[in-house]
């Protein structure tokens, strides 16, 4: 199968695509991790499929796929490995952010070459400050920029100084060329190949359409409309940023707890059970309650996420005043259960009776069984979602008139 960036895609051939590559990532996990990101040959082969345009608006020459085609090739890609997914993924779903936030003339800048590659971090972890001639100075190192070896811009939060008022954080997409990689990703406990580096800038220079003042991805309001939707005419450009970012955590890990299943379902066809009567375990009544389990918990969270999506989708379908913070929040919510599922399947089922000799460095289910906990280190998902995002739904929906939020 070869298609290029410039042919007309539909749905099922990039998920078929995606497929075949993901069949064949299994086999180079070890050394994706090794190298902390994956392969030159494999990235130029996703540039090859067109997936770093997926989400690009097709005034600029991108795809334009809907939503859940897009979290369906992460979910795909994923299973087959978990670092090569979420650098995938955390790489090329911020063409959604830029297409959404900015405005036409950054637009024009930011898609000029076609495929989009942009990690993101929520912490703001720099300082910029306005230039005389209105330009923004930035500085500053910032960590787990996802999909970092092969990105063409980054999307950061710096806290603005030299300005009236209290501090304040602000929203920047930076070009390559303003910001150098660090070599420091690949000795953490999971996803070490998912090229999570940091990236630094040193008085980099960037316009004033590349910087949004006062502006938090986690806090954007889309209620009265976006720059994208306005742009682009595409619902899908004026959805909850917030929302949207925890629906890419679900997806990845839905197909990296998916690689757990396929390998323990390999185990159950090949080994014995330890303990007379020895049969095959997929014969066994303990095995084939633990499978079971497992496989139930994976299939609810994959419809939850379905179904999650097309509720993201259908809210941004109803036109901006629908997309309120109650309804991002609420959606938020449901992605938090899904990756509890996914970890709980492993966790309680899967990782605990694969066998000492399934989860030895470097098998498939001790790899995912690191991947996830490595996740759970997330702050999106250890402290966000759990805590100030948990917190603000509850408060919304007793405030007066947040009664309709459900």
């Amino acid at each position: 199968m070869t298609v290029t960036a410039d042919a007309e895609l539909t749905a099922s051939t990039m998920i078929a695509r995606a497929e075949e590559i993901s069949a064949r990532l299994v086999a180079r996990q070890a050394e994706t991790e090794e190298r902390s990101y994956y392969a030159a040959d494999l990235h130029e082969e996703f540039a090859a499929a067109g997936f770093y345009r997926l989400l690009v608006p097709r005034r600029y020459g991108g795809h334009e796929v809907d939503v859940a085609t897009f979290l369906q090739v992460v979910t795909t890609l994923a299973r087959g490995c978990p670092s090569t997914g979420w650098m995938y993924c955390l790489g090329a779903t911020h063409a959604l952010a830029a297409a959404t936030l900015f405005d036409e003339r950054a637009q024009d800048e930011l898609f000029a070459g076609g495929d989009f590659i942009a990690p993101a971090t929520i912490v703001p972890s720099g300082t910029a400050r306005r230039d005389a001639d209105g330009q923004w100075v930035v500085n500053g190192t910032w960590g787990y920029c996802s999909g970092a070896p092969y990105a063409n811009h980054f999307i950061g939060h710096a806290i603005v100084v030299d300005e009236p008022g209290p501090p304040a954080p602000a929203l920047f997409i930076a070009p390559r060329s303003q910001w150098t990689r660090e070599d420091d990703w690949g000795r953490q406990l999971g996803l070490r190949g998912s090229g999570s580096h940091s990236i630094t800038m040193r008085d980099a220079r960037l316009p004033a359409h590349f910087v949004l003042e006062r502006t938090h991805l986690s806090e954007v309001d889309v209620s009265g409309g976006t720059p994208g939707l306005a742009l682009h005419g595409n619902p899908q450009y004026g959805g909850g940023p917030v929302s949207w970012m925890v629906l890419e955590i679900a997806a990845l890990s839905v197909g990296i707890a998916q690689g757990a299943l396929d390998a323990y379902e390999e185990l159950m066809r090949s080994r014995v059970t330890a303990f007379p009567p020895v049969v095959p375990r997929h014969e066994d009544p303990d095995f084939q309650i633990w499978y079971g389990e497992g496989a139930g918990m994976l299939a609810t969270a994959q419809a939850a996420l379905t179904d999650a999506v097309r509720q993201w989708s259908e809210l941004c379908r109803q036109g901006p005043g629908a997309f309120t913070r109650a309804e991002d929040l609420r959606i938020t919510l449901i992605c938090r259960q899904i990756i509890r599922l996914c970890w709980r399947a492993v966790e309680q089922y899967l990782y605990p009776t694969a066998g000492s000799g399934a989860v030895r460095h470097g098998e498939r289910i001790e790899r995912v069984w690191r991947d996830l906990s490595m996740l759970h280190t997330h702050a999106g998902f250890a402290v966000f979602l759990p805590t100030r995002a948990t917190r603000e739904f509850t408060t919304t929906r007793f405030a007066a008139g947040g009664q309709d939020a459900a």
